[in-house]
């Protein structure tokens, strides 16, 4: 059977896309870089584009050459710099719809989420929920399937967040720490796709697929504590609710200049509204419960990669504002300080012109490397540049004041673990 996956490299999809394939079905993902599909799964054929692009049904008609069946497993969390929300959930979906009735498409697999209804907190649930309505009311066969928090080997959005504040160490600092959240295992998941896609499944399927039992966020973290092999917290700081405001602000506004943080006001209504679906679905379907958070975790064991991701998960911000704040100051000071910073180059090699116009040209770019790093699309080419300018410095410095490397201060020295903290940042820079 031929499958179109939609967001066929995201958390979901990705385990989607190899469950499909190992099943015998010809798979055809679909995302923003058929470059990164062809990375992380190169078995299959992959389409690039953006699904928010395609507004009109036309648009959907060349990727449906063939399509039996649709699994939507794309997604946003938030708006921001790459994500439109109405678009992704909503209107490509209803474009979507109309090519799969004009292309004969059989079936639609839409994965949704518990609580996304038109009444919802978050837009990111009312977005998800008038894409659902868009898809029951379509003359194709459809299943809507809708996970709790997703459990994998893989960690995205929440399920990396949850990671993040298992890794704290010695304190725990919770938000609300009492709101409930029921889990998933991604095996679980892909099983009931696999069924759907199969036609195991009835057409009209709508159906949470959530473990038994409900959990405090406080226990799901320390869960994950065991899990991973760390200490368990001295103590656990309780934040008041008020604290999350300016949190999901930040976290928000970093959302337009690319980053994708899971702190994010969408998040934390989610989280704040609890996570949890109807597990009795399941059972009456299927005459018994899905994994238990206990044993999905017990399925796929921590690892020194786990800890290594968690632990440099949970430093990455902090990495990424200290190459800022560095670079940023250091252009900074040069600049209020022009005549001082030129007083350093050899006389005899540069006029003072000339230093003034090196110590501004140095210090402009410095500015702009701190500032590049902040914008996610620019991230990663900021601290190439950061490495390259650093090396630079110290290949320049050392011809015309060489003299600096046994300077007490070590001004030079100092450059060698800023150019090591810009590597280990490019590396986490990493998404999927």
């Amino acid at each position: 059977m031929r499958v179109l996956v939609l967001g066929g490299y995201g958390l979901i999809g990705l385990a989607i896309v190899r469950t499909l394939h190992e099943a015998g079905h010809e798979v055809i993902g679909v995302g923003r870089s058929a470059r990164q599909g062809m990375r992380v799964f190169p078995r299959i054929h992959w389409a690039q584009t953006d699904i928010a692009r395609l507004q009109l049904a036309d648009k959907w008609r060349p990727l449906l050459d063939g399509v039996e069946v649709v699994v939507n497993a794309a997604g946003a969390l938030q708006d921001g710099a790459k994500d439109n929300l109405a678009a992704i959930h909503h209107t490509s979906i209803t474009a979507l719809m109309r090519a799969c009735e004009a292309a004969n498409v059989s079936r639609v697999v839409q994965i949704s989420a518990p609580g996304a209804t038109a009444e919802a907190s978050s837009e990111f649930m009312r977005s998800k929920a008038r894409g659902d309505a868009v898809i029951r009311e379509s003359r194709i066969d459809w299943i809507i399937l809708r996970p709790g928090l997703v459990l994998a080997p893989n960690a995205y959005g929440g399920s990396a967040l949850i990671r993040m504040l298992a890794a704290f160490p010695l304190v725990s600092p919770l938000a609300l720490a009492d709101a409930r959240i029921q889990t998933v295992a991604i095996s679980d998941v892909c099983a009931f796709v696999r069924d759907a896609v199969e036609g195991r499944l009835a057409s009209g399927t709508d159906i949470d697929l959530v473990e038994a039992e409900s959990h405090s966020l406080r226990e799901v973290v320390g869960h994950f504590r065991l899990w991973l092999g760390a200490s368990q917290p001295v103590v656990e700081i309780a934040l008041p609710q008020w604290t999350l405001a300016p949190v999901a602000l930040v976290a928000d506004a970093l959302g337009y200049l690319g980053w994708r943080s899971p702190l994010r006001s969408n998040a934390l209504l989610a989280l704040q509204d609890n996570v949890i679906g109807e597990a009795s679905q399941v059972r009456q379907l299927r005459g018994g419960n899905l994994l238990s958070m206990e044993q999905s975790l017990d399925a796929m064991p921590a690892t020194l990669q786990e800890r290594w991701f968690a632990r440099l998960y949970l430093l990455m911000p902090v990495m990424v504002a200290t190459l800022s704040i560095f670079w940023v100051l250091s252009g900074t000071i040069g600049l209020f300080d022009i005549e001082r910073a030129a007083a350093v180059l050899p006389a005899d090699v540069l006029s003072i012109s000339s230093a003034k116009f090196l110590v501004i040209a140095g210090a402009t770019i410095d500015i702009l490397l701190g500032l590049s790093i902040l914008v996610r699309p620019l991230a990663k080419r900021a601290c190439v540049g950061m490495v390259a300018i650093s090396l630079g410095y110290l290949v320049a410095g050392s011809m015309l004041t060489p003299a600096l490397w046994g300077d007490p201060l070590g001004p030079f020295v100092k450059v060698l673990p800023s150019i090591v903290l810009a590597l280990v940042t490019l590396v986490l820079l990493e998404e999927r």
